[in-house]
């Protein structure tokens, strides 16, 4: 009887690890960003944990925010949504704002969306917010982080 107590006690146990596990990071720093005209309210992930969580286990986000991914040098990104419930577009910025490419990702998949060049910061926002306010590569966002 005791080892079956001790049983379900450690598989009780397991079970609360993934759920501890899969909190959505809400705390972040944040920074505003401009898009022309457009504010943006952005987290930022700047650590590698940050980074690797993102925006993971979000039920939603409010249409103005995003989050910010600051890496130590540019390098060519690539980005997945293993376990991100949000449909997401990934804006790959250069060091002085400029976006170099935008990619529509699908919620928990492992398709791989690179940057086609090596860039420093990625913009993650709901998908299709750009497209909506006209915003494409080429364009430069201000704030911050491309001063």
């Amino acid at each position: 009887m005791k080892f079956s107590h001790l049983l379900f006690s450690l598989a009780a146990a397991a079970a609360a690890l993934p759920a501890a596990a899969q909190e959505a990071q809400m705390n972040l720093p944040r920074v505003k960003l401009g898009a022309g005209m457009h504010q943006i309210d952005a987290q930022v992930a700047h650590t590698p944990d940050q980074r690797m969580t993102g925006l993971m286990f979000r039920k939603d986000m409010p249409q103005h925010e995003g989050m910010l991914f600051v890496f130590e040098q540019p390098s060519q990104q690539c980005f997945w949504m293993r376990n991100t419930l949000l449909p997401l577009t990934a804006a790959f910025v250069a060091d002085d704002g400029t976006i170099v490419n935008l990619e529509d990702m699908k919620p928990q998949t492992d398709d791989s969306h690179c940057s086609a060049k090596p860039v420093r910061y990625v913009l993650e926002m709901n998908q299709g917010w750009f497209a909506k306010k006209g915003i494409k590569p080429g364009a430069r966002l201000t704030g911050a982080p491309f001063r």
